[in-house]
């Protein structure tokens, strides 16, 4: 259907240039090269996880690690070339476990308790893996700094050749993390995988419509956004956001949760057009799902868009103030 319609858009676009009837026209324009960008097509794999909380344990972050390579599997199995998963997918720690004055209080957190040297061989697992199945892989797991600085909360990319290319740091922390457990992160990050670009956003980043206005002004065609889902009550928001921003923005969002969540709202793609592309399994169980996401170069909504967020109204406004001019009336 838009691929018929950028060719009608064509057509009518040149016999009004022209003076052609629409039938010369057509002839015309199917002989001519295209001239305008090629729509790209890219499979995607959204993909929900287990939820560990706990770093000092060092069988769970083995079977941690263990899951998530066995979910790349089903990803590149499906024909993915990218894979996204969650925020915390290595291990999402939990703020009363690594509370130095808790549990039953939340203080600083205590970030010696966390087993570095087991996240570190499982990281190094997963990236050969990527390497081997040459798979992208989008993950969630906390970024050591130098002490006495906390970690940041981050999203590691890793690329289909094992390599880790960039990684975004959450940026707008909730009270509790910026308080007891993280460091902010500074920048937003893009990456481009055979034409794609991508933007990425992770905890409740969704809550905040600028960082996903800014993602659209660097030109990206799918945000990644990863969450916890650790309080599946709070699901519906993130999703209702998720959706939203994937249509103001006329982009596609990934939506990557824990699988707990999933009861009430799985992972999933949302489309340009705010509906869900793909959702993973309700069941509270581990899973992926694909879509294939397309861009769509004639789509004339985001730069219109991008036009009327300037100056593009002013030469048109008049001077008729109804806040001073005391004529309110029909």
């Amino acid at each position: 259907m838009t691929k018929n319609g950028n060719l009608k858009r064509r057509v009518r676009a040149r016999s009004a240039k022209t003076g052609e009837s629409y039938t010369t026209a057509l002839m015309h324009v199917r002989r001519m090269p295209p001239s305008f960008p090629i729509a790209k097509t890219l499979r995607l794999a959204v993909a929900q996880t287990s939820l560990f909380n706990d770093p000092r344990d060092t069988q769970g972050l083995r079977t941690c690690g263990l899951e998530i390579r066995q979910l790349m599997r089903e990803a590149r199995a499906g024909g993915a070339q990218l894979v996204h998963f969650s925020e915390g997918t290595t291990c999402s720690p939990h703020k009363r476990i690594m509370s130095e004055i808790g549990p039953r209080e939340i203080g600083p957190s205590d970030w010696s308790r966390f087993q570095w040297a087991v996240l570190q061989e499982e990281l190094q697992e997963t990236a050969k893996l990527a390497k081997y199945l040459k798979l992208w892989v989008v993950l969630g797991s906390v970024h050591q700094l130098t002490p006495p600085h906390r970690p940041h909360n981050s999203l590691y990319v890793i690329s289909d050749r094992g390599e880790i290319v960039t990684r975004y740091d959450e940026r707008l922390l909730s009270h509790t993390k910026i308080s007891f457990m993280y460091s902010p992160g500074k920048f937003p990050i893009t990456f481009d995988i055979n034409g794609f670009r991508f933007g990425c956003a992770m905890g409740m980043e969704s809550h905040y419509p600028e960082i996903f206005l800014e993602y659209e002004r660097l030109g990206v065609d799918c945000v990644l956004f990863s969450t916890t889902g650790e309080l599946p009550e709070a699901a519906p928001a993130f999703a209702a956001e998720v959706l939203g921003h994937a249509a103001s923005n006329t982009y596609w969002v990934s939506y990557a949760a824990h699988a707990p969540q999933s009861v009430i709202m799985p992972s999933g793609i949302a489309a340009p057009d705010g509906r869900w592309a793909a959702l993973c399994p309700t069941n509270g169980s581990p899973g992926v799902a694909f879509a294939d996401i397309q861009t769509d170069p004639e789509n004339l909504a985001r730069p219109w868009r991008r036009k009327a967020r300037s100056d593009l109204y002013i030469p048109h406004q008049v001077n008729d103030d109804p806040r001073s001019d005391g004529r309110n009336h029909f």
